[in-house]
């Protein structure tokens, strides 16, 4: 075990003792967690995170390694979203879990999280129609029904020639037949059965952020009239028959799902929200999910719907609710303490702070995100940013090479 490998497993050392000499002033955040078996020394989840820097055929590389490895101390860690086909990408540059060549560069990244002490789970993606056909080799992207009114609306994004990351024109979208939506239902089975290949911990399933299975739940975006499309029941059977499909290859405890019920993000437009997360919060309940990650992406713009979305997630579905959205440490403290979420996933705070964890427990100043490097490049906004030193600990900022 490497000097790097060896300053990171020194760091959770510290968090542990701390926890255990500042029991009463420290913040719920810190409390474990038993999330069916897998066992979560804090309740502060690191968030997926779009970060585009997977440029060969989508294979996680060397520095995506070292970025989550440095961000490990997190009570669970959930990639960046993981295209599930060659029909999915939003965003260029994206990483895959297809391939034998994708799965072993994710082995390696779940390897050195676990050598560092941490739990990470993959996020299975498909961008259905929110893709242009510039990423899809020629092909148009595939969606419920067709839906094209609202192109301008959808976040689609890729690297220039010069290297600048930026936004893109989404391009039409074509229903999908019967048989498509089989195929990629299969392909989420199999990127679960990947992803556990690879070492993860378990698997969550990006059905929020107007993406392929949020598609397929919204009213507007979905107007099929087969078994897919029409009543909330209908247009909940692609999620149904997803989780049916993975659940008779991974245990249904170790798949998350994420949901954002009232999302602008990607214009889905569900024309009744509230009727149809409550069919799909009791729907996950009896499915025994790991967990509803239920993500505020309205609370990005300053409009959030935090509190409707625990109310509704709570009457209908009782178990581990995750919630994720703009959410201050206070405010994330207050959720925990008052039972209204049992976890918090931060993401632009963990972009900032890889040591986000240590920084609770101390009380450290939470560093800013730059501008830049969010999306593609390298180094730079990556995993260049600083430790905190002041738990008593110089560990530099990049972590072990394994």
């Amino acid at each position: 075990m490497c000097d790097r490998l060896n300053s990171i497993v020194t760091r959770f050392q510290t968090v542990n003792r701390l926890k255990g000499t500042m029991m009463s002033s420290l913040s719920p955040l810190l409390d474990g967690y038993d999330l069916h078996g897998l066992r979560l020394p804090n309740r502060v989840v690191m968030a997926p995170m779009t970060r585009s820097r997977a440029p060969l055929r989508g294979r996680p590389t060397e520095m995506m390694a070292e970025y989550y490895a440095q961000r490990a101390s997190a009570g669970l860690i959930i990639t960046e979203a993981t295209n599930v086909s060659s029909a999915s990408a939003a965003f260029e540059l994206t990483p895959g879990i297809m391939t034998l060549e994708q799965i072993d560069g994710w082995r390696h990244i779940t390897r050195t999280v676990h050598a560092v002490g941490g739990r990470i789970f993959m996020q299975l993606w498909h961008g259905g129609r929110v893709s242009s056909f510039a990423l899809l080799g020629g092909e148009a992207p595939l969606s419920p029904s067709g839906v094209n009114d609202d192109l301008e609306h959808l976040q689609v994004w890729a690297q220039l020639q010069n290297g600048h990351y930026t936004r893109i024109h989404a391009t039409s979208s074509r229903a999908m037949s019967l048989d498509e939506v089989n195929l990629t239902i299969g392909a989420f089975k199999q990127g679960a059965v990947n992803a556990i290949a690879a070492g993860f911990d378990g698997v969550e399933i990006h059905a929020a952020n107007g993406y392929l299975p949020h598609q397929f739940l919204s009213s507007t975006t979905n107007t099929r009239d087969d078994r897919y499309g029409g009543s909330i029941a209908n247009r909940a059977n692609f999620l149904r028959d997803m989780l049916t499909e993975i659940g008779s290859v991974v245990p249904l405890d170790r798949v998350g799902v994420r949901l954002s019920p009232y999302a602008h993000y990607n214009n889905v437009r569900d024309m009744d929200p509230d009727g149809t997360y409550d069919y799909v919060g009791k729907m996950l309940g009896e499915f025994g999910v790991a967990y509803i990650h239920a993500a505020d992406s309205n609370g990005w713009s300053g409009a959030p719907d935090l509190p409707r979305i625990i109310e509704r997630m709570r009457k209908a579905y009782s178990g581990t609710l995750m919630v994720n959205g703009g959410i201050s440490i206070d405010q994330a403290d207050d959720l925990i303490g008052h039972g209204d979420a049992d976890l918090v996933a931060f993401a632009r705070k963990f972009i900032a702070n890889p040591d986000l964890v240590e920084r609770i427990a101390t009380q450290a100043a939470l560093a800013s995100p730059k501008s830049t490097g969010w999306y593609g490049g390298g180094d730079a906004g990556y995993i260049d940013y600083p430790f905190d030193d002041s738990a008593g600990q110089n560990v530099p900022a990049r972590t072990a090479q394994v």
